[in-house]
């Protein structure tokens, strides 16, 4: 065997324009006998294997580094170093612990999620059956090379991409690919020189799988180089995007860290410009940036979102990176393939046309369960009406299909409209293996596509009898006659058919034709002679890929939140159409369609618009997929992006969120996904929705705690310093507040219900502060209170007989303590009264507080304690004051949502 010309041959993209004797010789192999293994090792050694090449991922190290990549965790890293600088040990073991717990629980989540998705996405050895040397032998699909002849059969999923020279009825599912729903029926013919991929029909192309029939094929392409390969490659130059919740934590860091070093320099300067020694003075500001800094901000972020995860997990998705649950919560459009994501992926047969009566079939999928109705929606028993019967009966005879159980499920093997016929025939209580025994198969005319039908001759007790199934037009002009209703023949309505046929494709259905001929020769096989006319019309079965029931629940509970669904597919725009009506994807009166070849001839200026208006684009190629995801971001738009195939993956890739499916999706989708749900089910979208909003009201809400918290600590010592007062707290003092609310308090608001409301708000504005207005005015009513509660309990504390500095000072800290417990309840709703959502429905922030208060009797009351911190016990009187400071905090908050609120009904909610 000789060796390949230049690499440059395998680069051509027409090998569908070429003859079969040119396509073997450019690849220098050979139909009948194939490679040599000697060839096929230095072919192996050249073009390596036939596996698309893996992305390298982020290394362990890399990835831990990466947690302490936050402005603010910045910051508390210089304090922790600072501060061991100045020998204050303590303190900076506390900072830094801190730091290294918040990037252990970040590394530790994302390495779990890495982990979850490996392992979904561990790849099955497949094999292909290859002819080399002038024999057929099974070897895995890696060791496929260019050149080797592949042999296809029904259940075989394509190896690589395939120019074909043989083929016997091929047809293949190429839905993951080009978002076809139905399989394309394949030939060896040439084909023009301006052929799209979708219609490249002399090809077979890597990962589409085989429905029917056999062929034979050449290997043109492998990994990189195939479909498949160059759209991982179109993932790969995909920039990955921040995301929303990662954009807002990022500005509120900045603007945090920049506000408190310029308090801490103003601490600094005042002090050293009223005379006290620099150390002092810095250590003072160390003090004030560490009291003034959430330390538990970085940590509350890492564990609300590992609790998401966690969340959705137990509802069978997987997520990828942490950030990902939050920003489905803040999506505003939802873009989603059909077939399979929206649609059911299986044929069913849901109209029959029999006699001129109209029949309903119930029951969607593979699942022979369901009901004959009339056109009214009535039950109705098929054995009285013949003429449906003998429809139903020739679509189970003309068919070469199975239906096979696995776990309690069934499934096809064949083509899937030969499947929709057989389940449609069971329906009416025509089993498939009973009907072949009551009429066996004597002879058969296979489906080839200049025909346009199927035939197949029986052997009955009655006489033999052909049936014949296939494109209606094909049929009705050899049918001069049909079946009427009940039994009797009856001249052709022709427009009658026809009314019914447009009908039935205005609703996205694939209509095929049944007939059937009693003048058969006595003896021989069928041929096309006998087929050619005389035939009795028996009627007509429409058949669609469903929506899944609960994808149209799903799509209408994101509507009601505000989110709009738009369909992307590759199918035709009819199909598209009907199945957006069912699903419920409209907007305004009726549903908005552009296809492909529309949408090439839209500028990049006004497709935006175009995006953010229409609801279904059918017919779109995978770059299409993309540009559309890019026009609604540019519009303003957070884009989810469903979908399961190849050709989905750019768009998901680029996404502000993908979502692949785990089942059906294809590696190249999940690779590409932020999300892969396992299970396929589209309903999980919009329960991620309602967890994601849940993830940022409950982040929110720890910074709405924490904010005025911190703030008001800081506050307390810049005061101090501005006034020349002494302090009335000690640095290791506010970091023992920091630690054990942020544990005990914060964290417990992480665990904080969804609230009623939450899938009744309008989409977040992405555009929109982290806070608003109104929570930094919450925010400085809450800090005012604490500072002068603070200055008033320590001096009328230092006024008291006998109480010492250290007493006010643990007085003081019993203070910030006890008004950061009742301000936890208050922004358990930023919107509701406490008592409107109910006491006891966050358990763990009752059992927080609790916890706070027994540390705190231990700061306050126990000798070690006592030393370690510079506290002293307290009596009744000073605890009354601290009670007082507290419900005054409590109610000013209430007061405040009552105000804006209406009496704390929550009829509105707070501005995003």
């Amino acid at each position: 065997m000789t060796t390949m010309k230049s690499d440059s041959t395998l680069e051509s993209p027409d090998w569908h324009k070429l003859e079969t004797s040119e396509v073997t010789r450019l690849l220098r192999s050979d139909c009948q006998h194939g490679l040599t293994e000697e060839e096929v090792k230095r072919r192996q050694r050249k073009y390596g294997p036939n596996s698309i090449s893996a992305r390298a991922g982020t290394p362990g190290w890399r990835r831990f580094l990466q947690q302490f990549h936050q402005p603010l965790v910045y910051l508390l890293v210089a304090a922790s170093v600072i501060t061991a600088l100045l020998q204050e040990w303590v303190d900076s073991g506390v900072i830094f612990g801190v730091v290294l717990a918040n990037a252990i629980i970040g590394y530790i989540q994302e390495a779990k999620a890495e982990k979850a998705i490996d392992a979904l996405n561990s790849l099955v050895i497949t094999e292909a059956t290859v002819r080399r040397e002038g024999r057929k032998q099974r070897v895995p699909s890696s060791q496929l090379v260019p050149g080797d002849v592949v042999l296809l059969q029904s259940g075989d999923r394509t190896p690589a991409d395939l120019r074909l020279f043989e083929v016997h009825s091929l047809q293949v599912d190429e839905s993951a690919l080009t978002g076809e729903s139905l399989p394309v029926q394949k030939h060896a013919d040439v084909l023009g020189h301006d052929v799209v991929l979708a219609d490249r029909k002399n090809q077979a192309f890597a990962g589409t799988a085989v429905t029917y029939g056999t062929a034979q094929g050449l290997v043109s392409a492998i990994g990189d180089k195939t479909e498949t390969g160059r759209i991982a490659w179109l993932i790969a130059d995909t920039v990955e995007l921040s995301t929303p919740l990662t954009r807002k934590i990022s500005a509120f860091s900045q603007l945090l860290l920049w506000v408190i070093l310029g308090l801490s320099v103003v601490t600094f300067a005042v002090g050293v410009g009223r005379g006290e020694p620099p150390v002092e003075m810095f250590m003072a500001s160390v003090a004030l940036a560490v009291g003034a800094i959430p330390e538990g901000l970085p940590a509350a972020v890492t564990i609300v979102l590992a609790i998401g995860v966690s969340r959705m997990a137990k509802r069978r998705a997987i997520i990828r990176k942490l950030p990902a649950v939050e920003t489905l919560g803040s999506t505003t459009v939802v873009c989603s393939d059909k077939t399979g994501t929206l649609t059911e992926n299986q044929m069913t047969v849901q109209r029959v046309h029999a006699g001129g009566v109209e029949y309903q079939l119930s029951g969607v999928g593979y699942e022979p369960r369901g009901d004959v109705l009339d056109a009214g929606g009535n039950q109705l028993d098929p054995a009285a009406h013949p003429a449906l019967l003998e429809c139903l009966r020739a679509g189970v005879l003309c068919n070469d299909s199975q239906l096979v159980m696995e776990d309690g499920r069934h499934f096809m093997q064949g083509d899937p409209t030969e499947a929709a016929m057989l389940v449609a025939g069971a329906k009416a209580g025509l089993d498939h293996a009973a009907s072949v025994k009551d009429a066996p198969r004597h002879s058969m005319i296979p489906f080839e596509s200049q025909h346009m039908f199927r035939a197949t001759l029986h052997e009955h007790e009655s006489g033999r009898v052909i049936y014949k199934v296939g494109a209606v037009e094909r049929l009705m002009e050899r049918c001069p006659d049909m079946l009427g209703s009940e039994g009797q023949i009856l001249p052709l309505d022709r427009e009658a058919i026809r009314a019914a046929v447009a009908d039935m494709a205005s609703q996205g259905m694939r209509v095929l034709a049944c007939a059937r001929s009693h003048s058969v020769p006595e003896e021989g096989d069928l041929s096309h002679e006998h087929v050619k006319e005389g035939l009795t019309f028996l009627g007509l079965q429409g058949m669609i890929d469903p929506p899944r029931p609960e994808a149209i629940a799903a799509v209408a509970n994101c509507r009601r939140a505000g989110i709009l669904v738009k369909m992307i597919t590759g199918d035709h725009a009819l199909t598209a159409r009907a199945i957006a009506e069912k699903l419920g994807i409209a907007t305004g009166d009726g549903v908005q369609t552009l296809t492909g070849q529309e949408l090439e001839k839209i500028s990049e200026a006004d497709l935006p618009e175009v995006a953010h208006r229409v609801e279904v684009f059918a017919r779109v190629a995978p770059e299409q997929k993309l540009r559309l995801v890019r026009a609604l971001q540019t519009y303003g738009h957070v884009v989810a992006m469903t979908g399961d195939g190849v050709n989905d993956a750019p768009a998901l890739k680029q996404a502000d969120i993908g979502i692949a499916m785990g089942i059906t999706g294809t590696d190249v989708a999940k690779g590409a996904a932020d999300m892969v749900l396992v299970d396929d089910n589209f309903a999980t979208i919009q329960a991620a929705v309602e967890e994601g909003r849940g993830v940022f009201d409950n982040l929110r809400k720890f910074i709405v705690w924490t904010l005025p918290t911190n703030l008001g600590e800081g506050s307390i010592i810049l005061v101090s310093i501005l006034f020349g007062l002494t302090l009335p707290v000690l640095p290791v003092q506010l970091l023992w507040v920091n630690m054990t609310t942020a544990v005990f308090l914060g964290l417990m608001l992480v665990f904080e219900p969804n609230e009623p409301d939450l899938m009744q708000r309008a989409p977040r504005d992405p555009k929109r502060p982290l806070l608003t207005f109104p929570l930094f005015m919450r925010t400085g009513l809450i800090s005012l209170i604490m500072i002068l509660g603070a200055f008033w309990l320590f001096m009328d504390e230092m006024q008291t007989p006998g109480q010492t500095e250290a007493a006010a000072r643990t007085a003081v800290i019993n203070v910030i303590v006890m008004v950061e417990i009742a301000y936890l309840f208050s922004c358990r709703s930023l919107n509701h009264s406490l008592f409107s959502i109910g006491l006891w429905t966050n358990r763990l922030a009752i059992l927080g507080a609790l916890g706070m208060i027994a540390a705190q009797m231990l700061f306050t009351y126990t000798p070690v304690m006592n030393k370690l911190f510079h506290t002293q016990p307290l009596g009744a009187g000073s605890w009354g004051k601290i009670l007082i400071v507290t419900l005054l905090s409590f109610a000013a908050v209430e007061f405040e949502k009552w105000i804006r609120f209406g009496g704390g009904r929550g009829k509105d909610t707070l501005p995003e």
